[in-house]
């Protein structure tokens, strides 16, 4: 379909960069730089993740890690531990090693290139992007979910999104819009102009296109359909799995944590040893848990693709059990530093076991 934005590309751009200087975001703390380091950490908090959650990371964040060289020297634990609660722990796994990377193989400066930023680890296209468009000012498009919800409204576009051919042709559409001039300074506030107005303006459900400046080359509202687009046929199929926690703690405030395989559920975080049944939990210490047994009520923790059924079955010993399992105890001091996945955090600070002098 031939439509009025891809005939005028440089009006359309032009409409996008005046609104973001006079009605785009301005006040997010990623915004208003150049730095690479805060562009990149930022983009990879946001994927999947809503801004107002993203902010106390972002600043906690960079107060304890505020370059990528003290990012790449920092252990994966005190990573995963300035990470915890924000989910998608793989983020952080990939984040670490890319920070690792741009020091050994960039002396501690991130490419300005979108293409050398895709060989890094955890950098995809569009993050790519993202970072050389607003940093460097290169002239690349970003294709997150909010743009391309804006670029198939305006386009009408109908291709299922659910083929990386489709996802192809978006991509070919997004980049002849691009600014054409002025690189250094049009691309920045377009790239986050089409960010705004998709996060602001163009929502999923209920879009406010009287105040959306691009509404004069939007042929879905023409249409009078954009909540139609995008389109995209391929659902995801949910699962459901029950998993037992042996939640076992010491008088003195201790809890027994081992690390996660690196891959799958909760990957690399400190965790309550989880098992299939009750059956198997019990199976745990041959000798027995000791203690006082209490089985806390189950609830559901929803991943991206499965709910989780939880049992957490509390232990509360007089002291540590003797070692002899892939795990190790920890003070009550020392496990809200820890990266543990959000269930986990909840279930002990609700329980009154972290220190009130620790930010967990």
């Amino acid at each position: 379909m031939q439509h009025p934005a891809a005939a005028e590309p440089a009006q359309f751009a032009d409409l996008v960069v005046a609104w973001q200087v006079r009605s785009g975001r301005h006040d997010l703390p990623w915004q208003n730089t150049r730095d690479p380091y805060r562009v990149w950490l930022s983009e990879i908090m946001l994927q999947q993740t809503q801004v107002s959650t993203v902010r106390a990371y972002f600043d906690r964040f960079l107060h304890h890690l505020p370059t990528v060289s003290a990012l790449a020297a920092a252990s994966q634990d005190e990573v995963l531990g300035l990470w915890s609660g924000l989910g998608y722990y793989s983020r952080a796994r990939n984040l670490h090693h890319c920070a690792q990377a741009v020091v050994a193989n960039h002396g501690g400066v991130f490419p300005s290139s979108a293409q050398a930023l895709q060989t890094l680890p955890g950098i995809g296209r569009s993050t790519a992007a993202a970072i050389a468009s607003l940093c460097f000012g290169e002239r690349v498009a970003i294709l997150d979910a909010n743009v391309k919800r804006v670029l198939t409204r305006v386009l009408a576009f109908e291709d299922d999104l659910a083929s990386l051919a489709s996802e192809r042709r978006l991509w070919d559409a997004a980049t002849a819009l691009l600014p054409a001039s002025g690189l250094a300074q049009s691309m920045p506030r377009y790239t986050q102009g089409m960010m705004d107005i998709g996060a602001t303006v163009c929502l999923p459900r209920a879009p406010a296109c009287h105040r959306c400046p691009v509404s004069q080359h939007c042929v879905a509202l023409r249409l009078g359909s954009p909540e139609r687009f995008p389109v995209r046929t391929r659902k995801l199929k949910r699962s459901a799995l029950s998993v037992w926690l042996l939640w076992l703690q010491t008088e003195g405030g201790a809890v027994y944590l081992q690390r996660r395989p690196q891959t799958g559920v909760w990957g690399g975080l400190h965790c309550f040893p989880a098992f299939d049944s009750r059956e198997d939990l019990e199976q745990f210490s041959p000798r027995g848990l000791g203690g006082s047994v209490e089985d806390m009520p189950v609830f559901k923790h929803v991943l991206t693709h499965k709910d989780l059924y939880l049992h957490p079955v509390r232990v509360l010993r007089p002291g540590p059990l003797a070692q002899g399992h892939p795990g190790r105890w920890f003070g009550p001091q020392e496990w809200p530093s820890l990266g543990l996945p959000a269930p986990i955090r909840q279930l002990l600070v609700q329980a009154g076991s972290q220190p009130k002098e620790v930010d967990g």
